[in-house]
């Protein structure tokens, strides 16, 4: 590890004590300068208790989710999804893009992977710097220099990536973020108004009021933007990423293509089934990160990774009896297909239509056909 990323590593952190020190600041000022030194010497012992108790509750469950936020350690991929170095040999002898593409493809049958997703190009999703095919909802970050399950962004304010292993936890956080100061906030402006206009002494303590309502004023503002986005994401079940970017299936690009299929499904994914852990930063999400169920048009999609897979467009359901007969279409639905184009050009006299036709039969034989008419023009 060179000096370089020794100082990048040390510099990660520097959001993270601006965070803590506000935190440590905003304790002193509302604890101390608030309650104490404003609220007791008015005999407002109630209130007083009122005021410390549910601060604290609110301070204990922003601190843990943050805590956690940070300290959890990222999704990695597992190891089938890396490269062997046998494997990676395959890969590298060959030059062209398609050949390093189709070898990628039968590493992927051989190993069974769970890939759905692919590049826009149509290619599978292989990262250079981890020699790896990635994982659906997977994306390599520069910063911790690894590709993540299910990344979300990376946030220097918690100096790790945001993804699938704690997720719940920095939504959490942003919600506590956002009730530690408005109740704050709430619970300091009266004593703001009279700082403000003299109704009360102590200079000391006035500096510290009025500096705690506009920092808890602004920081609840600016958190509540990103919790309602990050409910909105949780809902859809999406990740930033895929807000901006939607993941592509063999369909094309669908930004729904990892929904449950219903808002309520799609909280149970990240937060669980049991309601009682929901606000709690526990690890009670669904699924390991790797595998995600698709809509139901992608549920065959394992064929993305086949070079000689057929259109979705003409083909039906398959079952075990389609599987095995020799020269018959994908199903039932292309045994009855039949499909009739014409091209014709109107509006100019004695200018033949033609008419193809092309149906299959029972036993897999197409058969094609052509009619000509002469068409008058009426004017």
């Amino acid at each position: 590890m060179g000096v370089l990323s020794v100082c990048m590593k040390i510099a990660g952190w520097f959001p993270v004590v601006f965070i803590t020190a506000v935190v440590l600041w905003s304790y002193y000022a509302y604890v101390f300068e608030l309650c104490i030194f404003t609220l007791a010497p008015l005999h407002s012992i109630v209130q007083l208790i009122f005021y410390i108790l549910f601060y604290h509750c609110f301070l204990v469950m922003f601190v843990w989710s943050y805590w956690k936020t940070i300290f959890t350690q990222i999704g990695r991929m597992p190891t089938e999804f890396y490269l062997t170095s046998s494997e990676l040999q395959r890969y590298e002898a060959e030059d062209r893009n398609e050949q390093q593409l189709d070898v990628l493809k039968q590493i992927s049958r051989e190993k069974r992977l769970p890939v759905h997703t692919r590049t826009f190009g149509g290619g599978m999703r292989y990262c250079g710097p981890c020699k790896a095919i990635k994982p659906d909802r997977a994306h390599h970050c520069s910063v911790c220099s690894t590709c993540v399950l299910k990344m979300d962004h990376h946030c220097p304010w918690v100096n790790n990536c945001v993804g699938f292993s704690n997720y719940k936890y920095f939504v959490l956080f942003l919600l506590y973020a956002l009730l530690y100061c408005l109740y704050v906030a709430v619970t300091v402006l009266p004593y703001f108004i009279q700082f403000w206009t003299g109704g009360l002494g102590g200079e000391n303590s006035k500096f510290h009021i009025l500096f705690l309502f506009f920092a808890a004023a602004m920081f609840a503002i600016s958190v509540s933007v990103l919790f309602c986005m990050h409910i909105h994401l949780t809902l859809t079940n999406r990740s930033t990423l895929e807000s901006f970017r939607p993941p592509v299936f063999r369909h094309g690009p669908d930004k729904d293509g990892f929904s449950r299929g219903s808002a309520c499904n799609n909280f149970r994914e990240i937060f669980g089934e049991e309601p009682k852990y929901w606000l709690l930063p526990m690890p009670t999400g669904k699924g390991d990160g790797v595998s995600y169920p698709v809509q139901a048009r992608d549920e065959d999609s394992d064929r993305l990774i086949d070079p000689g897979a057929e259109s979705d467009v003409l083909s039906g359901p398959e079952d075990e009896e389609d599987r095995h007969t020799k020269g018959a279409g994908k199903g039932e639905i292309r045994n009855s297909m039949k499909s009739t184009v014409n091209y014709a050009t109107m509006g100019q006299p004695e200018v033949p239509s033609v008419a193809i036709n092309m149906e299959n039969s029972t036993d897999g034989q197409v058969n094609y056909g052509a009619e000509t008419n002469s068409i008058n023009s009426h004017r």
